[in-house]
């Protein structure tokens, strides 16, 4: 023997009432059914009767709407002409007496709540006709008869002696299919007709089993069961398939609307299973729920929370060590009829905070500020005040108990997001942390929770690109190409929700498709600018977020001291931020450093190469660099070892810049000016104050070449070649070659042009490889040595690519 509940929409539509009938026919034993009101039903019998009350006419066209939804419902559903017309005759007298009620209150304008009472139980008793003519062989029960309430603090308690009893005696013999509508009951002297609150079908349901000692309970709805979180807001939310009661009850309590939470309790104290299923898809497992704690591996097994949340706090010095305080706080809440979600308490005693739903929040303080009158003019308590506009969050699971770390974690989670908690509680029994935010940070936190906690299927980093040309471009193909990699083998997902160039911007916090994601720039782009790219990154207010500049805009530069204060993590191949005076570096590495939030730019020097993640490897474990030598421009490398007698020094400049090794202005190369900014990224991350000023330059060619525009610089630099071409001669007898050397030894930085002979380590760099020599404490007779590919769109990409992938601490 079982007890079925089926909710709204499994009864709201022709389509769900097919549903419903298929899986009541497959039951051999029997079944109590209980049903809802169809969907949306309830809201509207009590806007209906607000707008009757309020002596508003309108109340007569919605009342027809509802009329016409049962009528139509029985046609679509019935299709012999008899029983449709007996049935909607049945339909038909119980509208007409709503009708006549309701046209009672509008003509007194007055709404008793034992009148709305009578009003709203007509949802459940329509729904409960139409199911029941359905089912051959099926009995109507009136469950007014036998759930029986009492009234306690302005709501209806069920009296359980009695209404067990009842049932006992009501459901002998039982039949193959009894229909029994949900929600509705009456009292237990007066027969007044009353109910158990919103989802109280739920409950119905629940009192049923519990009374006939059924062997299961199944809730039927339109969801596949409990949740990991609500996956309106967290897309990768799964199914819970186990729960025990006490952590459904958890859940329930604090947001996940899947069973009304007085229905656990009558199952729990009998031991009797709960079974969650989807009505429109009977295959999906479902959540199943006993008294057993599950272990599965994970500490928590899901996230609920509540909008609408008001804290409201009582404080003074006068509460502290004074017994009593609290019960007259919640007695004087309870006869308000304020119920009370979270309670935190300061050891001190001097302050109580307590959450409630937004709408009781101006009632709890009326009501305390009368309690507590003599107090607060005595200056003994000191204020009561009400804080709006916050959301409750909790974590449940029994696999907390005695899991040490778990509270640590998850507001260490929730700091590195830039969330603050405003206030928090934990019970002894450990299966809840529960805590209080502004409420603009919901999603925030919950999405950074899931993934924190491995209730995701996937860690995810979500992306914004600035800069989409040629180092962009790549980043996104290499983004492209590993995604499915990343997630197979490391459980990682990049998802890009956003990318910008210097005129539009493109924002999708569901992900955007690398491969395609270029193309709707182009189409469905919005205007962009760096102070609007910033706007709506902070906006967004996503989790795990990075922002990745790949531009040379000193503008998106400025961006990221912001970005960081918003615990966005920047990754960026943008060497200006690096480079520019120190105190603006420092101020960058301190905000990192305070708001949790990543600094990368290992690709400002040596592209791909780990020459930063190196040497910060070094000094982080107490060795001291003294002395850098280093060749740090591919661009200058590739031009010195291309100039032949075939290839002039002009030329060679065309063909870096062609190649994408070289500036879109390549004086910025020639000039050192690159070389510069990267010794002194390269000079701060060793330990030393350095600015770009600081550093001696020599440079190898005249400065009139840096003066005028592109186009000049273009036209003049041939004038050149016949010197390089004498000095190549010169050297090439030598046996040397040209390098570009940067060198920075104790504080002292310096860049130049060095002729280096063959027994030098920077004498056979090939191509536009660069190479960095590193002397320290450790390695000081031997300098460790890092070489390979230092420029090129695909390898820089790499190395950004490389810094996003390490803040997910994979590697």
């Amino acid at each position: 023997m079982k007890v079925m509940k089926f909710g709204g929409t499994s009864v709201g539509s022709a389509k769900g009432i097919g549903k419903v009938l298929s899986i009541i026919e497959q039951e051999t034993e029997p079944v109590v059914v209980v049903v809802a009101a169809l969907d949306g039903v309830t809201d509207q019998l009590l806007h209906i009767s607000a707008l009757a009350a309020q002596g508003d006419y309108t109340y007569e066209t919605d009342y027809h709407r509802l009329m016409e939804r049962h009528i139509e419902l029985v046609e679509a559903v019935i299709s012999d002409p008899e029983q449709q017309k007996i049935l909607l005759q049945q339909i038909s007298a119980l509208l007409d007496e709503l009708g006549n009620i309701l046209k009672g209150v509008f003509l007194v304008q007055d709404l008793s709540q034992k009148t709305s009472d009578i009003i709203v139980s007509y949802g459940e008793r329509l729904s409960a006709l139409i199911l029941a003519a359905l089912i051959p062989n099926s009995q109507l029960y009136d469950s007014r008869k036998f759930i029986k309430t009492e009234k306690q603090f302005k709501k209806h308690i069920v009296d359980f002696e009695l209404t067990n009893r009842l049932i006992a005696e009501t459901f002998v013999p039982l039949p193959q299919v009894a229909i029994v509508p949900g929600f509705i009951a009456s009292h237990k002297t007066t027969n007044e007709v009353s109910n158990l609150g919103r989802g109280g079908s739920d409950y119905t349901a629940a009192i049923l089993a519990a009374a006939l000692k059924t062997n299961i309970l199944e809730i039927w709805t339109d969801v596949d069961g409990f949740m990991t979180a609500d996956p309106k807001i967290i897309n990768n939310a799964y199914v819970i398939e186990e729960l025990s009661y006490v952590e459904a009850m958890e859940l329930s309590n604090f947001g996940a609307k899947v069973i009304y939470p007085p229905t656990i309790f009558p199952a729990y104290h009998l031991n009797i299973p709960i079974h969650v299923k989807n009505t429109f898809h009977p295959e999906v497992p479902g959540t199943y729920i006993t008294k057993d704690r599950h272990i599965n591996g994970k500490s928590i097994k899901g996230i609920s929370s509540i909008n609408d949340t008001s804290l409201i706090t009582v404080q003074g010095l006068g509460m502290v060590g004074v017994i009593g305080v609290n019960y007259r706080i919640f007695k004087a809440l309870s006869q308000g009829g304020i119920s009370v979600f979270m309670v935190s308490q300061a050891s001190s005693e001097n302050t109580t905070s307590f959450a409630v739903r937004d709408s009781d929040a101006d009632l709890s303080v009326a009501v305390l500020r009368k309690e507590f009158q003599q107090e607060l003019n005595q200056g003994e308590i000191h204020e009561i005040k009400a804080e709006k506009g916050l959301a409750t969050v909790a974590i449940v699971g029994e696999n907390m108990k005695r899991t040490p770390g778990i509270a640590g974690k998850l507001f260490g989670t929730l700091g590195r997001s830039g969330i603050s908690v405003i206030a928090c509680a934990q019970g002894a029994s450990e299966t809840n942390i529960s805590f209080v935010i502004p409420s603009q940070y919901l999603r925030k936190a919950l999405n950074s929770i899931h993934d924190s906690f491995f209730l995701s299927e996937y860690q995810v980093l979500n992306i914004f690109l600035a800069g989409v040309g040629t180092v962009g471009g790549h980043l996104l193909e290499q983004i492209n190409r590993q995604q499915k990699t990343l997630m197979e083998q490391n459980r990682l997902k990049i998802s890009v929700v956003g990318i910008a160039n210097s005129r539009k911007l493109l924002l999708n916090r569901e992900g955007l498709n690398p491969a395609t994601c270029l193309q709707e720039l182009k189409e469905k782009g919005m205007e962009s600018s760096p102070a609007h790219i910033r706007e709506e990154i902070v906006k967004m207010n996503i989790f795990n977020p990075v922002f990745v500049d790949c531009t040379a805009s000193e503008a998106i530069a400025g961006l990221y001291e912001e970005l960081l204060s918003h615990n966005i993590s920047v990754v960026t191949a943008n060497k200006i931020a690096a480079s520019d005076v120190y105190e603006k570096y420092h101020i960058l590495k301190e905000t990192a450093r305070k708001t949790g939030a990543k600094f990368l730019f290992e690709t400002n020097v040596g592209a791909g190469l780990p020459i930063i993640n190196t040497m910060n490897a070094l000094t982080h474990s107490g060795d001291k660099i003294l002395r850098l030598q280093a060749v740090l421009t591919g661009t200058l490398n590739y031009i010195f070892n291309t100039i032949s007698e075939m290839i002039p020094f002009s030329e060679a400049i065309r063909m870096a810049k062609e190649a994408g090794f070289a500036e879109p202005d390549p004086r910025i190369d020639l000039s050192g000016t690159d070389v510069i900014r990267k010794l002194v990224i390269l000079s701060r991350e060793a330990g030393y104050n350095v600015n770009q000023e600081d550093v001696a330059k020599n440079l190898f060619i005249p400065v009139s070449y840096f003066q005028g525009s592109l186009d000049d610089f273009w036209r003049t630099i041939p004038d050149m070649d016949s010197v390089f071409e004498e000095k190549r001669k010169k050297l090439e007898e030598e046996g040397k070659k040209y390098r570009f050397v940067a060198e920075m030894n104790n504080g002292r930085c310096s860049v130049g042009l060095q002729a280096v002979d063959r027994s030098h380590p920077f004498y056979e760099l090939e191509g536009s490889n660069n190479i960095i020599m590193i002397t320290t404490e450790r390695y000081n007779e031997y300098p460790m040595i890092i070489k390979g590919y230092g420029a090129g769109a695909a390898v820089t990409a790499a190395g950004v690519f490389s810094d996003i992938i390490s803040i997910a601490n994979i590697r």
